[in-house]
């Protein structure tokens, strides 16, 4: 994993986690990376990570060096030391020891739950939904078995579900995807409503199929539970209640495929719970792909997700792939998703659809097994409003949302974070008085967690290893330096969801069935949404 060794002459300092994209180095608190001094400029230079590697520009007064040479621009390779002022940073690709233990400790891949579908997600718990395969005719009338996958074989004795001595192992098969459950026709006729099924069906609950002389019937049940307590979640830690919920509802969707939207400001760690997220799952040993949607120039962004072929436009000198192909058989992360033109929305959209990924300049299209987390620091749903977002990919993306609390929210974190940051960052000496701790608790932190990060390593190079509040500094934001970052409105997503939920129900005059098939959604689902909404509508 890319990597910044920092020092200031002899001394080494701390170490940066390149991320996806963009990073920025400067002595702004706005910055990535925080240097204090009067030779550091305000954005001194930024690393990028593009097709051809990581690549450094200038973008100071002063000047970057690389290896002793002044340099505009540089592809780095492991090895190579930039010069920024009294500042030395060592690039290395090479994966340290205690560099990955630190992502993958608290990340361990769990078993997926795959019999146990997500329909709701929330910072406080989860909707899950559970199929049951119920006999209501023939020799096992009142036999019912619990679908522990998310496809079942129903058939002879080497299948799933064990019904007849005399069936192949195939004779049908059931799927439940999102909730519904379907019906998929094997070697063995099957009957559903007495029109035999020739293709995969969804089928809904009491509807009654018929396979030999075996009746059978589906029912599925939507419940809410509350997401386990967790202290960690990959690089993320807290201890407020808030982000222990927050982390058990992360774990819950690391088992699962479905697409994940992080929101939450600027900061807060929305690039942490997409990696958790990776190595908590089973694609944990797949790749990880983090492309920052925001930097990509406006011209190569559809090259740069997709690919594209020789010959496609001027400089496609060979064949390339895109970020959907790097990341096939793990995970995608596309960061400031929101920063998406409307012509590669369009494109995302067919990719979320159906899986086909074309490159530019292809025909034909190609499948690369990917999962997609995505994350936003803007409020998408007044996006959709406005018409800068395509409301299609809202709800394609927003499958499984997860929303990271600011820091000022949640003030009990904020001394077991700044330990963290100090320990990760090769800072095992430093130490925090209970001044500093009692002056960062009363901060509003407009940054979050980046801000933290800063303010603490600009304290321990100008007062060394002990941190009192005489050290730390605070530089003032764009909205002012004593007032407190503005609150972004929680729940937006869910908000839009009852909106959609409740304009359905009134289309359908308070058919609640009709309302849940007019939106593709399983009954049970519809009903614990409706109630958690705590939605009313009088039947016409």
């Amino acid at each position: 994993m890319a990597h910044l060794e920092f020092s200031r002459g002899s001394e080494p300092m701390f170490v940066y986690l390149l991320r996806s994209g963009r990073t920025v180095v400067g002595r702004s608190d706005q910055a990535d990376v925080s240097l204090p001094s009067e030779e550091i400029s305000r954005v001194h230079c930024t690393v990028e990570r593009r097709t051809e590697g990581w690549r450094l520009c200038d973008r100071s007064r002063h000047g970057t060096l690389v290896n002793g040479e002044v340099v505009t621009q540089h592809l780095l390779a492991t090895g190579d030391v930039i010069t920024l002022g009294p500042y030395s940073a060592r690039f290395d690709l090479r994966v340290r020891d205690a560099i990955h233990q630190a992502i993958t400790a608290t990340a361990n891949p769990m078993p997926p739950r795959p019999f146990e579908d997500l329909v709701d997600l929330r910072a406080d718990g989860f909707g899950a939904c559970r199929a049951e395969l119920v006999f209501t005719g023939g020799p096992h009338e009142g036999r019912r078995e619990l679908l522990l996958r998310s496809k079942v074989t129903v058939g002879g004795p080497s299948s799933v579900i064990d019904v007849d001595p005399s069936f192949p192992k195939n004779a049908m098969s059931i799927r439940v995807v999102r909730g519904r459950a379907m019906v998929e026709p094997g070697s063995v006729p099957v009957y559903l409503g007495g029109t035999r099924v020739r293709e995969i069906t969804p089928v809904h609950d009491g509807e009654e199929l018929r396979l030999g002389q075996h009746c059978l019937a589906l029912e599925s049940n939507t419940v809410g539970q509350r997401a386990s307590a967790r202290e960690s979640f990959g690089e993320m830690i807290g201890s407020s209640e808030s982000m222990q919920r927050l982390f058990g509802v992360l774990g819950r969707a690391a088992a699962h495929e479905y697409p994940v939207l992080v929101t939450g400001e600027s900061g807060t760690g929305k690039e942490l719970a997409a990696r958790a997220l990776h190595y908590a799952g089973h694609r944990h040993d797949g790749p990880f792909v983090a492309i920052n949607c925001g930097a990509i120039a406006r011209d190569l962004a559809e090259s740069e997700l997709f690919g594209h072929e020789k010959g496609a436009f001027s400089g496609a000198s060979q064949r390339r792939d895109g970020a959907f192909h790097a990341a096939h058989d793990g995970s995608i992360f596309l960061d400031e998703v929101a920063e998406l033109p409307a012509d590669l929305q369009a494109s995302l959209l067919r990719v979320l659809e159906n899986g086909e990924v074309t490159r530019v300049g292809a025909n034909m299209p190609e499948h690369p097994d990917v999962r997609v987390i995505a994350a936003t620091h803007r409020n998408l749903p007044e996006m959709v409003a406005q018409g800068t977002f395509r409301q299609d990919l809202y709800w394609r993306l927003n499958v499984l949302p997860v929303e990271i609390p600011p820091l000022r929210d949640r003030i009990e974190d904020i001394a077991p974070i700044a330990r963290a940051l100090l320990a990760r960052s090769g800072r095992e000496r430093a130490k925090l008085t209970g001044d500093a701790v009692k002056l960062l608790e009363e901060y509003h932190w407009p940054g979050n967690i980046r801000e933290l990060r800063n303010v603490l390593f600009r304290a321990y190079v100008h007062g060394g290893p002990m941190i009192t509040a005489k050290t730390l500094t605070f530089q003032p934001w764009a909205f002012g330096a004593d007032a407190p970052a503005p609150r972004r409105a929680l729940s937006a997503a869910h908000q839009a969801e009852r909106q959609r939920l409740l304009e359905a129900l009134r289309a359908a005059g308070g058919n609640r069935s009709h309302a849940a098939r007019s939106l593709g959604m399983p009954r049970s689902t519809f009903l614990y949404k409706i109630k958690t909404y705590k939605i009313q509508v009088a039947r016409s």
